[in-house]
C-alpha cells in the first residue's frame, strides 16, 4: 500500500508533535518532515515532494498564505490542507484563493484529520464542518453586497416580469393582457425599469435580459 506522504507546518512544537503522534496510528499516512515556518515549509517541499501539506496559517518568517501561494505555483502537485484555529472567514476566502484545497480546525478529532488528508490527496476538496459554517455564511454576505450593487436587483417584481416579457418579444399591448394591466401601465414600468438599468434602446434591453439569463435565444 501506497502511503500519502505529509509535511507538517506549525511554528507551536507542542501541536507539531501532537498531530504526528496522532498520525503515526494511520496505516496510510506517513509523516515526511516538519516545519516551524513558511519559508521552511517551502525547503521543505522542495526537498521532500510530500503529497500533502499540512498548513498553519499565522507564522513567522513567512506566514501560511505567502507560504501556500508559493507552493502551489512551484509544485502543483503538492495540495495544501491549512490548520485553522479560528474559522476567520476572509483567512478562509485568502487561502482559497492561494490555493489551499481544504480547511480543519485544530481541535479536529484524528479521524476527521485523516479523512482531511485522503481527500485532497485524490484532488478532492475537504472542509471542517465548522469552517463549512463560516464559508457559506461569508458567502451569503459577499452575495448580499454584490446584490445591491446590482441595478437588476433594484428592480420591483413587476418590472422584472416586463423586462422578461419584452426581451421575449411581445409588445406593450400583449404585456398588458398577459399582466391585466394597462398598456400605459406597462410603458411606465418599461420606462422605469430602462433609466434603473441605464438601458436607451429596445435592443440593449434585450442584449441585457440575454446576458443575464433571463431569456435564452
Amino acid at each position: 500500500m501506497q502511503k500519502i506522504r505529509v509535511l507538517v507546518v506549525d511554528d507551536h512544537t507542542i501541536v507539531r508533535d501532537g498531530i504526528c503522534s496522532l498520525l503515526a496510528l494511520v496505516s496510510d499516512i506517513e509523516i515526511v518532515g516538519e516545519a516551524s515556518n513558511g519559508k521552511e515549509a517551502v525547503k521543505k517541499v522542495r526537498e521532500l515532494a510530500p503529497d500533502v501539506v499540512l498548513m498553519d496559517i499565522s507564522m513567522p518568517v513567512i506566514n501560511g498564505l505567502e507560504a501556500t501561494r508559493r507552493i502551489r505555483k512551484d509544485f502543483p502537485h503538492t495540495k495544501v490542507l491549512v490548520l485553522t484555529q479560528y474559522d476567520d472567514r476572509e483567512q478562509i476566502f485568502s487561502m482559497i484563493e492561494a490555493g489551499a484545497r481544504g480547511f480543519i480546525t485544530k481541535f479536529a478529532a484524528s479521524s476527521e484529520l485523516s479523512l482531511g488528508i485522503r481527500a485532497i490527496s485524490r484532488g478532492e476538496s475537504f472542509l471542517s464542518p465548522s469552517v463549512a459554517k463560516a464559508l457559506v455564511e461569508g458567502y451569503q454576505q459577499r452575495a448580499a453586497m454584490w446584490a445591491k450593487d446590482d441595478p437588476y436587483q433594484q428592480l420591483t417584481d413587476r418590472e422584472k416580469e416586463v423586462l422578461r416579457l419584452v426581451a421575449e418579444g411581445h409588445t406593450a399591448r400583449e404585456i398588458a393582457g398577459i399582466l391585466d394591466l394597462s398598456p400605459k401601465t406597462v410603458e411606465g414600468y418599461r420606462t422605469s425599469l430602462m433609466a434603473k438599468l441605464d438601458l436607451h434602446r429596445k435592443a440593449d434591453l434585450i442584449k441585457y435580459a440575454i446576458r443575464k439569463g433571463i431569456v435564452t435565444l
